[in-house]
């Protein structure tokens, strides 16, 4: 579904990303795990048009998405939710939904947006109780679960997904990853994981890249990336248990 090829960044003259080349398959779950700075979220940034690469392309569902602005990209059916989710916070939690939807409204009609929205509040039980409340009000867990509820407002066939666990305690991480395993269960999407907690994320996907000063330095299936003692090492620390 997703391949990038070659792909370079810069922000001015430090070379972020560096020959980076992955693919993602449809239906799949794909972590992306290394250290601060390894340049994760600025690949997720690049793949969603926010940062341009200076070579190699960015390939989604047979379609070059390389120049293509962020509102294409959404249009196309990837939705990025950004590290801490970013939502807004003096609006409620139904007005942050109805702009997740803001490029289909138009198409669609005002009763499908309804109807996906209390689809949304079917995944995410909390927010459908929260629905008249500031964003700014709910918890750090519940906020994540109002961003990722946003994006899935765009119908999206792709989610890329950046620290949703940052900040969140252990019970509330375990379930917002059991909530991304369940995302691609139910409604079959494709996700793409940057997650601080190497070890939990590798348990609910199906292959991971290991990212390095931003070069892909090792890549392979969840079990073998598990089980690889210099990604051990370096990477899987104490779980969130």
């Amino acid at each position: 579904m997703l391949k990038l090829k070659n792909i370079d960044v810069f922000y001015g003259k430090i070379h972020a990303i560096k020959h980076v080349s992955l693919h993602v398959d449809e239906g799949s779950i794909v972590a992306l795990i290394g250290a601060n700075g390894a340049g994760k979220s600025t690949l997720l940034r690049t793949i969603s048009g926010l940062h341009r690469s200076e070579q190699g392309s960015v390939i989604f569902s047979e379609s070059d998405i390389t120049r293509k602005a962020p509102e294409e990209i959404v249009r196309l059916g990837i939705s990025h939710v950004p590290e801490r989710g970013h939502v807004f916070k003096p609006m409620t939690v139904e007005d942050n939904l109805l702009l997740g939807a803001y490029h289909r409204s138009a198409r669609s009609g005002r009763s499908a947006v309804r109807d996906e929205m209390e689809h949304v509040y079917t995944i995410f039980p909390v927010l459908g109780q929260r629905r008249r409340q500031l964003a700014g009000t709910l918890s750090g867990g519940e906020q994540q679960m109002l961003a990722i509820g946003r994006a899935l407002m765009a119908k999206p066939r792709m989610l890329l997904l950046d620290e949703p666990s940052m900040g969140l305690a252990p019970l509330i991480v375990r379930e917002i990853l059991g909530m991304i395993a369940q995302l691609r269960k139910t409604l079959g999407l494709t996700v793409l994981l940057v997650e601080q907690n190497a070890r939990s994320a590798l348990r609910i996907a199906d292959s991971g890249y290991v990212l390095e000063t931003g070069r892909v330095l090792v890549q392979g299936t969840a079990e073998d990336l598990l089980a690889n003692r210099d990604v051990q090492r370096a990477y899987l620390g104490r779980d969130a248990e």
